[in-house]
């Protein structure tokens, strides 16, 4: 199966509680390389650009709030179906529904403060990836030699 990249970002409750590290060692254990990573500060027109579609909803502007409060990390991960993966790697969105091997099961507060975003299909990864990084900057994994 050929390589996939993913977004991903470790969020202002995390960010908050020093658990970069420790959220890095899961994806790293898990199979993905961390191939783009940046602290960043996001701005309010960084988040209300980055949520757009969610402009219509009545948690837009807690989400952009939550977002802007304290720095964030942006990622690209990279691996086999990462998507996917990466999706089941966080687990669901309202953290009382998450399994202990999650991101969000080990790590989550809330439904808000879930610790970790990933994107949730082709499309938006490469929107989301584009969003924060440009090709440059990321740098593909090189496959271990035997």
């Amino acid at each position: 199966m050929p390589l996939e990249r993913t977004f991903s970002i470790i969020k202002p409750d995390a960010t908050r509680r020093n658990l970069t590290g420790e959220i890095n060692a899961v994806i790293e254990n898990n199979g993905f390389a961390i191939v783009g990573q940046r602290r960043i500060h996001m701005s309010r027109a960084q988040a209300e650009g980055f949520y757009r579609d969610h402009k219509d909803q009545d948690f837009f502007q807690a989400l952009v709030d939550y977002m802007v409060s304290e720095p964030v990390v942006v990622q690209v991960l990279e691996g086999e179906d990462a998507i996917k993966r990466y999706r089941a790697l966080m687990g669901p969105t309202d953290a009382t529904k998450a399994g202990p091997d999650t991101l969000r099961g080990r790590f989550a507060l809330s439904m808000r403060e879930n610790s970790v975003h990933g994107s949730d299909s082709p499309a938006n990864a490469q929107r989301e990836i584009g969003y924060f990084f440009s090709e440059v900057e990321i740098l593909p994994c090189t496959p271990e030699k035997p």
